[in-house]
């Protein structure tokens, strides 16, 4: 006799809770410098992070305790995946959030992988008031900056170098992530505006907060007070 979905429900429901097996919550986070950043913090708050000390060429890792499962996937996919049921919470930059729909509960800014949006362009960058070309990898909040102070400008989405927008005259300036400015100024561009911050966040979904209520309001609860003591690691 085959099973329906209400019989399994069923069962599940007269099953006692701790007779249960168990789900681990599914973490999805961007991997290189956003996971290695975070993790430390992570593991301060609790999370049994150490399966990603090794990681070699693994990319699914479950905690020692079976109670996380890690994902790790660029950073551009990890919206994707949680969009799709496949996480339920998302370690990312706040550039990706930015960028894309995002229908999930931005829970936290972890502090981790600080940098800042800028428009950078050459020392002899002209703001005579004529339309503007920029380079970009992120239209979106371009488009945003330059909205907000009533400038019509022609952007251009590029997914290599964008330094290379104002060198080759392909655009006036650009508008980049930077952390230190040492790139920009290495390809001799100068920051003209800042545009605004750029930090890891920790999104959750709305299915997460019903399965995994309690624990992952311990989880946001001890970052909270750990951010608040100054506990973050090393930046970008």
């Amino acid at each position: 006799m085959g099973l329906n979905i209400e019989s399994i429900l069923a069962d599940w429901q007269r099953q006692p809770a701790e007779q249960r097996p168990h789900e681990p919550i599914v973490v999805v986070l961007g991997k290189g410098r956003v996971e290695q950043d975070a993790r430390p913090l992570l593991r301060r708050a609790g999370m049994d992070t150490s399966p990603l000390n090794h990681p070699e060429r693994k990319l699914v890792f479950d905690s020692e305790d079976q109670k996380y499962r890690f994902i790790l996937v660029k950073s551009d996919d990890v919206i994707k995946y949680l969009d799709r049921g496949i996480g339920d919470i998302g370690i990312v930059g706040s550039d990706v959030i930015a960028e894309q729909p995002n229908q999930h509960h931005d829970v936290l800014d972890l502090q981790t992988g600080r940098a800042k949006f800028v428009v950078a362009g050459l020392a002899d960058f002209d703001d005579d008031g004529q339309r503007k070309k920029i380079a970009t990898k992120y239209p979106k909040t371009a488009q945003r900056y330059f909205n907000a102070r009533g400038e019509d400008v022609e952007l251009i989405k590029l997914a290599g170098s964008v330094e290379l927008g104002p060198l080759t005259g392909l655009s006036d300036a650009i508008v980049d992530i930077t952390q230190s400015g040492r790139t920009l100024a290495e390809n001799h561009l100068q920051i003209l505006a800042d545009v605004g911050p750029v930090s890891t966040h920790m999104l959750v979904t709305n299915g997460a907060f019903l399965k995994f209520q309690d624990e992952i309001t311990r989880m946001i609860t001890a970052l909270t007070q750990l951010l608040a003591e100054g506990e973050t690691h090393a930046d970008y």
